[in-house]
Order: C-alpha cells, then structure tokens, then sequence
C-alpha cells in the first residue's frame, strides 16, 4: 500500500469477490417482475477503431517540406478537457499551414482555480518525439524570435465555417510567429489527409501525463477497488446554470448554490433559466444535466448492480449526491482516496488529469453530460480496446418522462434504447480518427 493513499476499509476488502461476480459477467437488475441482462452483456454489432491511414503512417501520408512557413503557438483557455480540445485542433492546424510548432501556452484561469501550464501537466520530451513526422514541434524559439511575443491573430469572432488557409496563413507568412485559439467553426473538411493525420497522431498518440503525475494517478488507479465503474457525473451548480435548465425540487441548499453562480461574475453570468414552452423544449432535445438521483435510476434501468465499485469523475462542487450514494453506496473519490496534503495541494487541471487518467483505465465509464473529456476519454478507450463505454441518453429520459412514464416502463424503454446506443456504438461517440469496424 503507498504511504499517501488511504487503505481500503476491510469489510470493503471482503466484498471484492462478489462484486468481481456481479460486475462481469453475471449480473441482473430486477424491478418487480422484469429481469434484464447488464448492459455491457449486449452483443455490439460495431467497434470503433483508430483509422489505419493514419495509425500505420505507411508513407502515403504526404511528407513534411523541407521549410517551415513560420512558427505558431497554440493559446488554451478553460479547464484541462477543454484546453486538451484546442490543443488538439491546433497540432493539426500547425500541419495544414505548414508552420513549426512552439509548446502551447495554457491560460491561467481564476473561475477554474488553475495555474498549472503545458508541461506541468503533460511529458513534452513525449511529445515532441511522438509527433516526429506528422508536425514539427520545438520547446523554444531561434534566438531571433525569443524577445518577440506573437502577432495575436483573433479567431473568436468570425462567423460561418472558418478556414485557416484562406483567414490564418497570410498573417503567419507576414509576421513570421503568430498565436491563436483555435475556433469552434473551423472546416476539417478541407483538411488534406496529412494534416488530419497530425491531428490524430499528436491527440492520441502524444499525449502522456509528466512521470510525477502519471505516478500519483496509478497510485490512486491501484486503491480502487476492481472491477470498478468510472462515473463522469456533471452537476455542479455551475453546469446547471449554463445549461438555462430548472429543478424547482432539489434543496435548499443547492438551489441557493444555483443562484450564487448565476449571480457570479464568470462567464456563465448572463446565462438566464428559461421558462414555458422554450425551456420544455430545450429539455426534450436533452440539453438539461441528468441529477445524481436520475443517473442512479437509468444506470439501476441498465442493470448495473447497487453493489457495483464506482468512482466518482466529478468536480468539488457536485450537488445532490445523497441521491446517487443512497442507491449505489460504493462509492470512491479523490477526495476519499488520496490523502489531504495531496488532494488540498492539487490544482484544477491536476485534479481533472487524474479523472481522465482513471476513467481511461477503467473497466467500464459512463458519462452523463457528452463534453470535452467525454469525447477524449471515449476515444482512447476504443483505441486501447475498452468497448463498455456508455452516454446516458438524456434526451430519452426527458422524453419517456414528460409522457409520463416512472418506474418499471421508464426503466423498460430506458434499457432498450440504451441497448440500441451500445450496440450501434451510438453511447460512446467518436471523433474523425477513428473508423467503424463491423463485429
């Protein structure tokens, strides 16, 4: 046991055969008269997988020229997932123009509580020799740029599908060192296969946490319990407020949280619920957060065991969680498992690597709110071949809700669209890089 993780409890200890027994794989979920199977029991009729156009890299992908047409940094701002996005689209955005790569610069960010950059949270020798070919990557300007800043080419506010040939290449031709975020509209359509490939290859690839950190993450991946649940649970009262959605019946206490940020001065500020008809329909297109108490009931709908080891990917400030922890009781956290000096010292953007260290090395993850570590997480599980992997379809809850229905026929019509999602490969969504592959 490592000194800094807090040991598992024993009556915990003994439960670890039977929970081995009802996680995989002979588990059922009971509801009056109806029995169903778990749902990672489901035969999936398709996988996804990395694309071998890129994976391979058999030399058809086009080589790098000879000179680079300048240098760019990549500017990330938000939380790791989000900053991790930008990166993402910024090593392939370096690719199609042609330019030299410096190390980004991650933002610091009150709201998040952050102050930790690039190389704090990723190994940069890593990833600088696993982007060997597909984009030039260097850890610091020539000698005549490195008393410059960057020529800051604003990408935010241009409306429409956004091209960088055509808006960004001009002004890195003319000032030599640029930065930019990338934007949200840009075209990937018009990448050629090379720049996608960079893309693919430096966010799938590249991306390895530094030595001290990846070490307090297998600490901390070790004092779980196994087989364990990841559970990526988003309902923080901040989510809840960007999300415009209201739940008049949750406490006191959190609806005062609600309305304290909503009352704050962050980004999310001017974020007002909506009322009548427009905020009915905004839930039926499953825009509203999932609470704990539902997410307990769709994952009781799917089979997953109460007795079930689950750790909880979730910030500091998740609301109502009695209504998850009162049906699934085993229940871990950072917070639980690593000890006060580590867990009060760690920043945002820590605390979120070892989410996401942890949920790529679980036996199953499910998430409830489909962002940016959702779509990562997902797609490196797939790569290293971790198919139980599910979105909880909130659009099926809300819908099967409003018409009425509770209990057992909730349930029934929850595990069989769930089923169709996992099958289909539809519950864990993956991006460009990888192809679907028939079973």
């Amino acid at each position: 046991m490592h000194q800094h993780i807090r040991p598992i409890p024993l009556f915990l200890s003994l439960l670890l055969f039977s929970g081995v027994v009802l996680f995989f794989p002979y588990s059922f979920f009971r509801s009056g008269s109806q029995v169903r199977s778990i749902i990672w029991e489901t035969p999936r009729v398709f996988e996804w997988r990395p694309c071998a156009w890129w994976q391979e890299n058999d030399g058809s992908l086009e080589a790098l020229p000879e000179k680079s047409n300048g240098y760019i940094r990549v500017d990330c701002y938000g939380g790791l997932n989000q900053m991790r996005r930008d990166l993402c689209d910024g090593i392939g955005i370096a690719r199609l123009l042609n330019a030299t790569m410096v190390l980004p610069k991650f933002h610091v960010a009150a709201y998040w509580n952050e102050s930790s950059d690039f190389r704090d949270i990723f190994d940069i020798d890593y990833f600088i020799e696993r982007t060997k070919g597909f984009v030039r990557v260097i850890k610091e300007l020539p000698d005549e740029l490195k008393s410059k800043e960057p020529f800051k080419v604003d990408c935010s506010k241009r409306k429409g599908q956004f091209d960088y040939v055509e808006v960004v290449l001009p002004s890195l031709l003319k000032h030599q060192y640029i930065s930019f975020a990338p934007a949200m509209s840009q075209r990937r359509d018009r990448y050629p296969l090379h720049a996608k490939a960079a893309l693919c290859q430096g966010c799938y690839n590249a991306l390895r946490l530094t030595k001290t950190l990846e070490t307090k993450a297998r600490e901390l991946l070790d004092a779980i319990p196994k087989p364990f649940l990841s559970l990526h649970l988003r309902f923080e009262p901040d989510m809840v407020v960007f999300s415009r959605c209201t739940y008049p019946s949750l406490s006191p206490s959190s609806l005062k949280a609600i309305e304290i940020a909503r009352n704050s001065d962050s980004v999310i500020s001017n974020k007002k619920p909506l009322t009548g008809t427009a905020a009915r329909q905004w839930r039926s297109r499953g825009k509203c957060p999932l609470t704990p108490q539902e997410t307990a009931f769709i994952l009781q709908s799917l089979g997953i065991p109460s007795n079930t080891f689950i750790y909880l990917a979730a910030g500091d400030e998740l609301m109502e969680i009695e209504g998850f922890t009162s049906i699934y009781k085993n229940v871990y956290t950072k917070s639980s498992l690593l000890s006060h000096v580590d867990f009060d010292s760690m920043h945002g953007n820590t605390k979120a690597a070892l989410d996401y260290y942890v949920s790529i090395n679980s036996d199953a993850y499910v998430a409830t709110y489909f962002g940016n570590m959702d779509k990562i997480v997902g797609a490196l599980r797939a790569a290293k071949g971790l198919y139980k992997t599910l979105l909880l379809n909130r659009r099926a809850f809300a819908n099967y809700s409003s018409k009425g229905l509770d209990g057992e026929d909730l349930a029934r019509d929850l595990w069989d669209v769930h089923r169709e999602d996992f099958v289909t490969g539809r519950g864990s969504a993956v991006p460009d890089c990888f192809c679907e592959s028939r079973m």
